[in-house]
């Protein structure tokens, strides 16, 4: 339970402060800046993997739950619920944000600036090499210490500078469902739930292909508890 507690609060954070910023950048007329957005998400992960990483690993992404349960390194019986969290907290962040602004009309929601095929690959490979990034910078399933938090927290941030005005660089199905179903934008939804996913599966594979060891060996991996 702490650890569900952690995701979902974790996963609030998140999508609250990121989200939140592209809302704000809408509403104050572009103060924040695209590259204030990009920075909001990355400094928040890093942030959330300090705090919570020794608890339940920081995943915060359903496709970063996925991507370790296909490596060896999670248990079975907690994916379901450390996803769950994770939507949870995702939606009460969108539901808090429509709150807020009620006049805002996509609440920071992913949506493709071209085709969906465009956007489908660049998610595909976004998620690809932050999920490599992580399991290669990461201890089991966690992602904590100093190591992970920036360099976790840099992908992200650098990935949302140079793709998010294409696809939105969410990487992370959680973040834009939550803003989908809350503003009611659920044409490209599609996009954001199976490209992160597609993405973490090949990340376990490169990895299983530059490890010596293996990324997914034994060492690496978690007791199920």
């Amino acid at each position: 339970m702490k650890k569900c507690a952690a995701e979902f609060i974790g996963t609030f954070a998140l999508v609250f402060a990121g989200t939140g910023a592209i809302v704000i950048n809408q509403e104050s007329g572009g103060v924040v800046s695209h590259v204030g957005v990009a920075l909001t998400f990355g400094l928040m992960v890093l942030a959330m993997i300090y705090t919570i990483g020794d608890v339940s690993g920081a995943h915060l992404n359903p496709a970063v739950t996925t991507g370790f349960w296909l490596a060896g390194r999670f248990g079975s019986k907690q994916v379901v619920p450390y996803i769950a969290s994770q939507c949870g907290g995702a939606l009460l962040a969108s539901v808090t944000l429509r709150l807020l602004f009620t006049k805002n009309a996509t609440l920071g929601a992913t949506l493709p600036a071209g085709s969906a095929l465009q956007s489908f690959v660049l998610e595909m490979i976004l998620t690809a090499l932050l999920m490599f990034v992580i399991l290669n910078v990461s201890t089991g399933a966690k992602e904590k210490g100093i190591t992970a938090g920036i360099a976790i927290g840099s992908v992200i941030a650098l990935e949302a500078l140079f793709a998010g005005p294409i696809c939105g660089a969410s990487m992370n199905p959680a973040r834009s469902l939550a803003p989908a179903l809350v503003s009611q934008h659920l044409d490209s939804v599609w996009i954001y739930l199976t490209a992160p996913v597609l993405g973490a599966l090949i990340a376990v594979f490169a990895c299983r292909c530059v490890q010596t060891d293996g990324c997914c060996s034994a060492k690496h991996r978690l007791q199920e508890s």
